[in-house]
């Protein structure tokens, strides 16, 4: 389709990605149809990942509303179903210190605490609606890759602990090392609560569950192709399969938003491949080898960062950037690329094999921020999308405030800077160009320390 930015290779709705979560997540089996003929309902969903799937539930259980879920994958074909499972504190495209200067203490404390909310809103939700994903430590490190970052990671603390609110810690590279791990690229971290680990297939499948078994009905292997608005106010809303009549619609695809259903969303986003390799199980002297002893998911202070975890079988999952042009044949030297960086970084593990690789689509925006709110033109359709690579709370926090939004007829107790559909990305067909432009010059000066 004309407004897809990169190789058809990534939007390949008909086949699951070959990842570690797709080959563990179990026997779970979510109730989900096709759409097929003529269908109805007060509220559609278009996308069926943390996002839609939160309203759907939300909608369901607490509003009583009759909404249906419409997904172009099997549900956790997207982002949703292929991420890091880091569910921590983030969901801009700045860091604090960058976000402060941006909007101001007063906002920053504001999204700072929804983010908290949101952490904890996963957290509810896997109690209370009997979702098993596989919690894996228990807050996140940010690990200085040079003396130079550490420096910056202090100030971060005192920032988080003094103005935002946040709990944090300090480590010195010394008590990293005998606290949680030791790398080539090792200087010290920051640590952050409230955070965990967690299977983000599993969660995907649990909250679809969650939904269904509240009353809503998701549809999956339902791409949208059209999407109207009839004479009566309606939203028409068709798939190869099928229709479907709604009075309310919540747009929620995120990275693999299709830009063409509606002109307001064009440019909105900039989405961006992130890719991930998992390792054969490490033996306790390979993790010995490095002294490596946490579960806490982490990250590198690096511009172009990487994100890694040892999962709970004891095999490692490294991420980071990936291509900019979604080709398959970029897509294995990214792979490449990122295990020889996971080598450099630890050279005890050079013979470590590299079982499971994948890759996917986050969602920047124009603002650096979620986007959430709904049309000015149209008051019936809303919105949530542009994570920044932190969805696994913030979607589905995001999800919850559509559903309160929906259900009550009051738009919710939002933070400021989240509110509204944000800038639009100028000149729009040269937003890869963009990308490679900033993926240049953070690799400089990340090679410049």
């Amino acid at each position: 389709m004309s407004d897809r930015l990169y190789d058809d290779n990534l939007y390949r709705f008909d086949t699951p990605q070959a990842s570690y979560w797709e080959a563990t997540a179990g026997d779970t089996a979510v109730n989900a149809t096709t759409l097929t003929g003529h269908e109805s309902c007060d509220v559609a969903i278009i996308g069926g990942g943390y996002t839609g799937l939160s309203a759907a539930l939300h909608l369901a259980r607490d509003y009583n509303i009759d909404v249906r879920l419409l997904e172009a994958g099997h549900i956790g074909w997207g982002a949703s179903g292929r991420n890091g499972g880091f569910c921590t504190m983030g969901g801009t495209g700045v860091g604090r210190r960058e976000l402060v200067k941006m909007v101001g203490l007063e906002k920053a404390r504001e999204f700072c605490q929804s983010q908290v909310d949101a952490v904890e809103l996963v957290r509810e939700i896997g109690a209370n609606e009997g979702v098993e994903y596989q919690t894996f430590g228990s807050a996140e490190l940010d690990v200085a890759h040079t003396k130079r970052a550490f420096r910056g990671l202090k100030d971060d603390h005192e920032l988080l602990t003094t103005k935002l609110g946040i709990s944090a810690e300090i480590f010195t590279a010394d008590e990293c090392r005998e606290r949680f791990f030791d790398s080539t690229e090792q200087y010290g971290a920051l640590l952050t609560r409230p955070t965990f680990g967690l299977h983000p297939l599993r969660y995907c499948l649990g909250l679809a569950n969650a939904a269904i078994r509240r009353g809503a009905a998701l549809h999956e292997r339902s791409e949208v192709l059209a999407w109207q608005k009839s004479d009566d106010g309606s939203h028409l809303i068709s798939t190869a399969g099928g229709t479907l009549k709604a009075g309310k619609v919540i747009f929620s695809t995120n990275g693999f938003m299709p830009e063409n259903l509606r002109p307001e969303f064009h440019a909105r986003t900039l989405p961006v491949i992130s890719a991930i390799i998992v390792t054969r199980p490490l033996t306790a002297d390979e993790k010995a080898a490095h002294a490596w002893i946490t579960e806490h998911p982490s990250i590198n202070s690096r511009r172009i960062l990487n994100y890694f975890r040892l999962l709970p079988d004891n095999r490692f999952m490294f991420g980071g950037r990936g291509n900019s042009t979604g080709h398959p044949k970029a897509e294995q030297e990214t792979y490449v690329r990122l295990e020889a960086m996971l080598k450099k970084i630890w050279p005890g593990w050079a013979g470590v094999e590299v079982e499971y690789r994948w890759h996917g689509l986050i969602a920047m925006t124009g603002s650096l921020v979620p986007s959430i709110g709904c049309l000015d033109a149209d008051d019936s359709v809303y919105f949530g999308y542009g994570y920044h690579g932190n969805g696994v709370n913030t979607a589905t926090w995001t999800g919850k405030q559509l559903a309160d939004w929906i259900g009550s007829g009051r738009m919710p107790a939002l933070p400021q800077i989240v509110q509204g559909m944000g800038r639009k990305y100028p000149l729009a067909r040269h937003r890869l160009k963009y990308l490679r432009a900033g993926i240049a010059l953070s690799s400089w000066l990340d090679r410049r320390g």
